[in-house]
């Protein structure tokens, strides 16, 4: 299997820079997993695929202000830092730019001494593990000095940080929001309950391998990088009794299906843990737990791409890709979302 088996033309101007005003009005494209079969609707429209006895399955992680701009001591050049992931003793492995000016020993300053990093290590890839000193709380302090590490192909500024969080974020510890539920309201999700839809809360924090690109053309050869998830007690028995019931389980977004199926055992059931995941699902991929996934539009080429395609085949996912281009649907974090369903009978027409 060929990273170039996942490649599609995208233009440029289906990138979407800003998030609309009404966060569920994102337009849905419904995709039967089975057949192929293709329904335009809207995000508002989802609760038309869901049944009394489902679940949904939500990430409840929260981006942190993970983007910093400081000065290198003693020279003055400017430094950003991409805050990866918390080790111990206030070290966290970093992404830094320009990598070249941050050797061993090196020290960074930000907000006039606020807080004061040294590069400690450099890792995998040439990641900084570097150690930061302060006074006070290191939350607040990123609060006030961070920036919300919107990805690069987004060049517009972010008005407000909350439109880059879900409704439903809870535990800080992401550099990347899980996209998929930034199309939940508070209004919509009460709406899904009414239906007697469990929502089951699962955590994983979102680090930047997943959006890596495939560097290799065997897909096989491709390593994901660790990301930390939890799965507690209440959502195992939530999504075990689900399954049991004959219910299904439908996650929103790939970070939620990747923890779930992280924490399966091998005939699906859950338990409650937590620990580091390196997951990677591409075709070929017998998915234990999850039924139907919720999802945006992602890169050609990348492991998102080609887990969709896990789930609903390689030329479905190809076919709907083309399509949702062709009628200039939205795409990356803050485009329009995508139902990959095994049930496409909730709708007889488009609402477009």
């Amino acid at each position: 299997m060929k990273t170039s088996d996942f490649y599609f033309d995208l233009p440029q101007e289906l990138i979407a820079q800003d998030p609309l005003e009404d966060r569920s009005a994102s337009r849905l494209l419904v995709l039967n997993k089975k057949t192929g079969e293709m329904h335009h609707r809207h995000f508002y429209n989802i609760t038309d695929y869901l049944h009394k006895g489902d679940c949904l399955v939500i990430n409840n992680t929260k981006v942190i202000p993970a983007r910093l701009y400081g000065t290198r001591e003693g020279t003055g050049a400017l430094i950003e830092i991409l805050l990866l992931k918390r080790k111990e003793n206030n070290i966290w492995e970093t992404l830094v730019k320009p990598g070249k000016k941050a050797r061993i020993g090196t020290k960074i300053i930000f907000g006039d001494g606020l807080l004061v990093g040294e590069v400690v290590d450099i890792v995998e890839e040439g990641n900084r593990l570097i150690q930061f000193t302060y006074k006070g709380v290191f939350e607040e302090i990123l609060d006030q000095l961070g920036q919300m590490p919107l990805p690069p192909y987004i060049t517009h500024e972010l008005k407000d940080k909350n439109r880059y969080q879900t409704v439903y974020a809870k535990y800080e510890g992401s550099a990347a929001a899980p996209t998929a539920g930034l199309h939940f309201t508070p209004e919509l999700l009460e709406k899904v309950r009414a239906m007697g839809v469990n929502i089951a809360e699962v955590t994983l924090h979102v680090g930047l391998g997943t959006f890596r690109p495939v560097k290799v053309e065997d897909v096989t050869q491709h390593h994901m990088h660790s990301e930390f998830y939890q799965v507690d007690e209440t959502a195992a028995n939530l999504i075990n009794e689900t399954r049991k019931n004959g219910g299904r389980i439908i996650c929103v977004g790939t970070t939620s299906c990747r923890t779930i199926e992280s924490a399966a055992a091998p005939d699906g059931t859950l338990r409650p843990c937590s620990g580091w995941t390196e997951i990677f699902i591409y075709p070929g991929y017998q998915f234990k737990v999850l039924d139907c996934l919720i999802t945006n539009f992602h890169l050609p080429e990348s492991t998102l791409l080609m887990l969709v395609s896990a789930l609903a085949g390689k030329e479905h996912i190809m076919t709907a890709y083309e399509e949702a281009v062709r009628e200039k649907y939205r795409f990356f974090s803050f485009g329009d979302a995508m139902l990959i369903t095994d049930d496409s009978t909730g709708t007889t027409e488009s609402d477009n």
